[in-house]
Parts: structure tokens; C-alpha cells; sequence
């Protein structure tokens, strides 16, 4: 099997990507953190001693999708011409759902972006809120959509 990300002697490298076409590619991720009901009410609430959660989440989210290069050794750096973060509030787990969609016309998806933005938005949340709670659970981090690109369209 051929494995793009190491050379003719096995050492890693970055792919290149220089003979690819610019087209427009847009990835949406998402994923969930539950939490007790006394983390819950404080975000819902806006009464955190640490400020505004969600929207600390969503500031959160756009960088970690802006610096997944700094983070993931093979992935380009990216021109990102769009992030955009949707928060839905999750009354009955208790918890909140975040989706990241990223977007660029590029010659590299971007999936790992929109990934990575929900990942660290995520994490934000547990650190504004884990004096409350420490046993939030961070889960379902997962590809939504892409579009563009040589592999195509993928929907979940």
C-alpha cells in the first residue's frame, strides 16, 4: 500500500499538492459535550466567573480551525476564506452541540479544520466549566459533510 504522508524510504512528508486544482471545498464537523446540570445552568445562565461560554467557545473554535497546521504536522496551511460555528443548546442531555463549517477554493481540504474547530471549541467549554463539572464528556467529534476535491462529496 502506497501512504501518501511517507516518502520512497519511509520517512514522513508533507504531500504535495501543487498539481491540484482550486476548487471550492467546504467541511462541516460537530460534536457534543455533556455535562451535569449545575455546569449546565451556569453557561445557560451566563453567569460564569470566566465570562461568556459560548461565545468564548465559538471565538475557541475559528482559531483552532485557523491554527490545525500548527497542531496536525502533515496538514497545509490553509487561506481559510470562511468559519462559521453553530451552538445548539442540548436541554436534555444536559449539554450543547457545536458545528464548525469551514470553507477555502484551494488545492487541500479542509476537513481537518472544521474537525479541529470543534475539538477546541469543545475543550473550552470544559475549561470554563470544569470547577463545576470535571466529569463532562466530550464525544462524537465527526465529519458531517465535505464537498470538493478529488475524492468528491461525503455526507454522513
Amino acid at each position: 500500500m502506497n501512504l501518501t504522508h511517507l516518502d520512497s524510504n519511509d520517512r514522513p512528508k508533507m504531500v504535495d499538492v501543487s498539481d491540484k486544482d482550486n476548487t471550492t471545498r467546504v467541511a462541516i464537523a460537530s460534536g457534543t459535550i455533556s455535562m451535569n446540570q449545575k455546569a449546565f445552568d451556569n453557561i445557560v445562565s451566563n453567569s460564569n466567573k470566566k465570562g461568556p461560554v459560548v461565545q468564548t467557545a465559538v471565538i475557541a473554535a475559528i482559531l483552532g480551525a485557523k491554527r490545525t497546521p500548527d497542531l496536525i504536522p502533515m496538514c497545509h496551511p490553509l487561506l481559510l476564506t470562511g468559519v462559521n460555528c453553530d451552538v445548539e443548546q442540548l436541554d436534555d442531555l444536559p449539554g450543547f452541540k457545536l458545528i464548525v463549517t469551514t470553507k477555502l477554493s484551494g488545492q487541500t481540504g479542509v476537513e481537518m479544520e472544521a474537525l479541529t474547530g470543534v475539538s477546541v471549541g469543545l475543550l473550552t467549554i470544559y475549561d470554563m466549566v470544569k470547577a463545576i463539572d470535571k466529569g463532562m464528556i466530550i464525544n462524537n467529534i465527526q465529519l458531517e459533510h465535505k464537498s470538493g476535491g478529488k475524492t468528491g462529496d461525503f455526507q454522513r
